[in-house]
């Protein structure tokens, strides 16, 4: 339900810089509510009765501005928006934290629904669930194809010793949040640091990219590509490695992981490998690398959020189920490894 007050945003100045910035953007008074299901910056609605409107700012009480980079996520939507990739247009970035307490940007609302477990998928039935998951891929493959020289991103990563680099920031991620034997997660860390492969022409990566950060409309095609946080130039085939990894899923009960595979029709994790080699035309045959790393990724990811939990820092029901996720990832990374 839309209203005045939703946290983190002040409506009345909104609307004042607003009015400052884009003059005749806004028609009438806005009304607002928090959009939830994102996993760390904040996504409001807005509208003014006529029009509608999406706000992005960090989370209330941030520290680590670079974690929360408002800037770099309006850069790379508003270079994607003239490519095939589907992104909403961005209206405004501001940067002066007087006006909402932090930096934000507005973007256009765009319509979809983001399916993140099994049951919601199914209702589309086998056919169409097989259609929009495929479309995923394709999507993948178009923001895999866009130039970062002719697209204004030429330096909006350093590819150069990108693997090696997100290897050490994950165990360094991993240290931070040590409080339990963890067996096996430090042979899997080592296993990945020895068998590093050699990477593609960097493009631009979106860094957490499955079904649930995107939104599709009611002809299933994708809308548009969210939450873009993560995003970097880098070596494209993490973000099919993750997207495999998370095709791979079964549904867990309390689990916070994105788990569509199960619906009838969901194509199987080989047929997605093969479809992007097919559109991208890059050589997928040291993907069991990618998808080994993703399940180290998610390990680490989810012992954060218990440890977080072991120590009172988290609020809400199911963490206490967390902690048991954990062990089976490490074991998929490692079977992933080694079959391989």
């Amino acid at each position: 339900m839309a209203n005045s007050h939703p946290p983190g945003l002040d409506l009345e100045r909104l609307r004042t810089h607003l009015d400052r910035e884009r003059p005749g953007l806004v028609a009438g008074p806005l009304d607002g509510e928090l959009i939830e299901g994102g996993r760390s910056n904040l996504t409001y609605r807005i509208g003014d009765g006529s029009s509608r409107w999406v706000v992005r700012r960090p989370p209330l009480g941030h520290v680590l501005a670079t974690a929360h980079d408002m800037s770099r996520e309006h850069r790379v939507i508003s270079a994607l928006h003239p490519t095939a990739v589907p992104v909403p247009r961005t209206v405004l970035l501001c940067e002066d934290d007087a006006v909402l307490g932090s930096p934000f940007y507005v973007m256009e609302f765009v319509a979809g629904t983001p399916y993140r477990r099994s049951g919601e998928l199914a209702v589309l039935g086998p056919e169409r669930t097989r259609g929009v998951v495929l479309a995923l891929v394709d999507t993948l493959v178009s923001l895999h194809s866009v130039d970062p020289e002719s697209a204004g991103l030429g330096d909006f990563g350093r590819p150069e010793g990108f693997l090696e680099r997100q290897l050490r920031r994950w165990g360094k991620q991993l240290e931070a949040s040590r409080n339990r034997d963890l067996p096996g997660i430090d042979e899997l860390h080592r296993a990945l640091g020895a068998a590093l492969p050699g990477s593609p022409a960097p493009a631009v990566v979106h860094g957490d990219y499955r079904l649930d950060n995107v939104l599709v409309g009611a002809d299933d095609r994708i809308n548009a590509v969210l939450d873009w946080e993560m995003s970097t130039l880098g070596d494209p085939l993490t973000d099919l490695g993750l997207l495999v990894m998370y095709s791979e899923q079964q549904d867990t009960p309390g689990s916070p992981v994105s788990t569509t595979s199960g619906a009838p029709g969901h194509p199987r994790p080989a047929e997605l490998i093969e479809r992007y080699a097919a559109g991208s035309g890059r050589d997928v045959s040291g993907i069991a690398w990618y998808t080994a790393f993703a399940y180290f990724k998610l390990a680490v990811i989810l012992e954060g959020i218990h440890y977080r939990y072991t120590r009172g820092q988290t609020v809400g029901a199911g963490f206490d189920r967390i902690g048991g996720l954990v062990p089976g990832f490490i074991r998929n990374g490692l079977t992933t490894l080694q079959e391989g």
